[in-house]
């Protein structure tokens, strides 16, 4: 079982798509990284999935069963856009309100879960006025997490954060996963970071999803290249055009792509004159998979 199906999902504003009969699989257990740019329709969708719009057409599945039942929605945590908690209360008192809203039973023992969850058992009495960015990210994730939720919707929750703050939160992520076994779908700009976490990615452009890849696959797919540093970069790129089919020069290092064989690169280079000041053999990231997919004109949805 998925714990999201979504099919042939549309929604559009003032007779424009912001999502355009889109498709989309998230596994249960996963960390699905979902990415595109500004105005792609990421946070279109994720408000549909958690009800807050209300779709013109397509299907969205939870865990087998239509987005609207019930039983399912109780199953769904989100934190959209912001916390949207009451600055001058304390963090205790904004999550004892949302539990007064979701009716829950024994609030005490339900927030001091989920403040451990987050790493904020030490700051209960904090306002939340006072409380760093790092922090009111974590507060909502709590008031997300309240009532414990099997599926967990976030909208760019690392964005802003210091190096710190996203560590702590990349921690809570694979915790929320590996020991509550929630299901977690995230957005963010920040790839670097998104690649430490997901187990599967979604790439959306224009309000269509143009690939969905599970990161072991991505990992299998990856260009290999080999990176080098000489001390005539010019020159040393002119000679490697000559034999490579794929030679560019990026940042401060020339790049040999589809290449597995950094001694032959080095001997050829020696040949014709160039030392190696440094060599090593890589495989391009996230990142650059996704400004690569991005930059082809079309581009097709792949299976996971």
């Amino acid at each position: 079982m998925n714990a999201i199906e979504i099919r042939n999902l549309s929604k559009s504003f003032r007779g424009m798509y912001a999502v355009d009969h889109l498709n989309m699989t998230v596994p249960v257990g996963a960390i699905y990284g979902f990415i595109g740019e500004n105005g792609s329709g990421k946070s279109t969708t994720e408000k549909l999935i958690c009800g807050h719009l209300v779709p013109d057409s397509g299907e969205i599945k939870l865990f087998g069963k239509d987005y609207t039942d019930a039983g399912v929605r109780v199953r769904v945590g989100a934190l959209i856009e912001n916390a949207g908690c009451f600055p001058n209360s304390s963090v205790y008192q904004n999550l004892r309100m949302q539990t007064i809203n979701l009716g829950l039973e024994n609030p005490d023992n339900e927030i001091r879960r989920v403040l451990e969850i987050v790493r904020m058992e030490d700051n209960a009495n904090i306002k939340f006025k006072s409380c760093s960015l790092g922090m009111k990210q974590r507060i909502g994730i709590a008031m997300a997490l309240l009532g414990d939720p099997a599926l967990l919707i976030l909208d760019e929750p690392i964005n802003g954060l210091d190096t710190d703050g996203m560590r702590i939160m990349r921690e809570i992520l694979i915790d929320i996963t590996q020991k509550y076994g929630c299901t977690v779908v995230i957005s963010s700009h920040i790839l670097g970071e998104l690649e430490k976490i997901a187990t599967h990615y979604g790439i959306i452009r224009q309000g269509k999803m143009i690939q969905e890849i599970s990161a072991k696959d991505m990992e299998n797919r990856a260009r290999v290249f080999v990176s080098i540093k000489t001390k005539d970069m010019k020159g040393a790129k002119a000679v490697l055009k000559a034999r490579y089919d794929n030679v560019k020069e990026e940042d401060d290092d020339l790049r040999v792509y589809d290449v597995d064989d950094p001694e032959t690169i080095v001997e050829y280079l020696l040949k014709n004159g160039h030392v190696v000041n440094e060599i090593k053999k890589n495989k391009i990231g996230l990142e650059e998979y996704y400004i690569e997919l991005m930059s082809q004109p079309t581009a097709k949805k792949e299976e996971k």
